[in-house]
């Protein structure tokens, strides 16, 4: 069995997975989000949102392949660059910290030291960047869609997961906490989020957008 790990691109983009694929809800303002759908245009939206943070940023994504099929992804970036991430109650992010915007692994891979590749290779890029921590919105509920609006928290990672993988509550609320993972070393940023988030990769379901 074969596993590599590689920067999200434009050559690869295509490979993640539906639902995300087509999915702008981070990379787009809730308006913008929504006529892009309405008309269509999501994935030319979410290839143009990656081409301009990869060319003014870097890398914002991890995608990990096992014998060539894709088995999960993480997608993270600066709050500047996350229109969404001014959209919630407990905006805004930290200027000190990247947001941890989405991750998944396909079913079919979990269990197999895939989230811990993952984050290896967030934790290799955002370290040499210096940054120093992760924020997350969390959601609160269940995420069953009720209503058009709690289909799109269950784009949000569940709060519980984070706080039980070590991150902290900034700034509570009802729905959508803000929490934040610090780091203080590199060493310590390595052993936090390689930790940290391989547990929640490989324990959590993904988000499934109902569009």
């Amino acid at each position: 069995m074969s596993r590599r790990l590689v920067s999200i691109t434009l050559d690869n983009l295509s490979d993640l997975p539906t639902p995300c694929r087509n999915c702008v809800y981070w990379e787009l303002d809730p308006i913008a989000c929504e006529r892009a759908i309405a008309s269509g245009d999501a994935a030319l939206e979410k290839e143009a949102w990656v081409s301009d943070t990869l060319l003014e940023w870097g890398s914002c994504g991890q995608l990990a392949y096992v014998d060539g099929v894709p088995a999960g992804y993480v997608m993270y970036a600066p709050p500047a660059y996350v229109p969404r991430s001014v959209a919630f109650p407990t905006s805004p992010v930290s200027p000190d910290a990247v947001l941890l915007m989405t991750a998944k692994l396909l079913p079919d891979f979990r269990g197999g030291g895939l989230g811990r590749m993952l984050i290896q290779g967030v934790a290799r890029d955002i370290v040499r960047r210096g940054v120093r921590a992760i924020e997350a919105f969390g959601r609160t509920d269940s995420g069953t869609p009720e209503s058009s609006e709690d289909a799109d928290y269950r784009c949000l990672l569940p709060a519980d997961y984070l706080r039980a993988v070590g991150f902290k509550t900034v700034r509570p609320h009802p729905r959508t906490p803000r929490l934040r993972l610090d780091v203080k070393t590199t060493v310590t940023w390595k052993e936090d989020v390689e930790s940290a988030l391989e547990r929640l990769l490989s324990s959590m379901q993904a988000p499934v957008l109902s569009r």
